[in-house]
C-alpha cells in the first residue's frame, strides 16, 4: 500500500493528469484539494493537489504518468510529487480529508 501526491498548477491540468494516471495504474483517488491563495497577488489558476492510493508499484507508476501529463500545462517547477510507501494508519486516514471526496464503488 502506497499513498501518492501530485500537486500542480491549475484543477483541470489535475484532472488531465489523472486520468492519465487512472488509465496507466490500478489506482484509488483519494481526494482534491485546491489552494486558494490569501490575497489577490497569486497567479492563476490555483495549486491544486490529488492525493490518490495503490500498491507501491502502481502509486510510482501513477506519478510518473500523472507528472508527464502536468508538464503539458505546467513547468517542471510548479509539480510537486510524493510518494509514502506503508503510510501508518493515522497518516492513511489524514490523507483522505479533501475538499472534494470521492466515493469508489469499484
Amino acid at each position: 500500500m502506497a499513498i501518492g501526491f501530485l500537486e500542480c498548477a491549475g484543477y483541470g491540468a489535475i484532472l488531465y493528469a489523472m486520468d492519465k494516471a487512472c488509465k496507466t495504474a490500478d489506482i484509488r483517488i483519494l481526494g482534491i484539494d485546491t489552494i486558494n491563495p490569501k490575497d489577490t497577488s497569486a497567479f492563476i489558476p490555483l495549486t491544486t493537489q490529488v492525493k490518490f492510493e495503490g500498491t507501491v508499484s502502481d502509486v510510482k507508476a501513477a506519478l510518473d504518468a500523472a507528472k508527464q501529463a502536468a508538464l503539458r500545462f505546467n513547468d517542471e517547477s510548479e509539480i510537486i510529487t510524493a510518494i509514502i510507501e506503508n503510510p501508518y494508519n493515522g497518516v492513511e486516514k489524514l490523507s483522505e480529508i479533501s475538499k472534494i471526496k470521492f466515493n469508489n464503488k469499484n
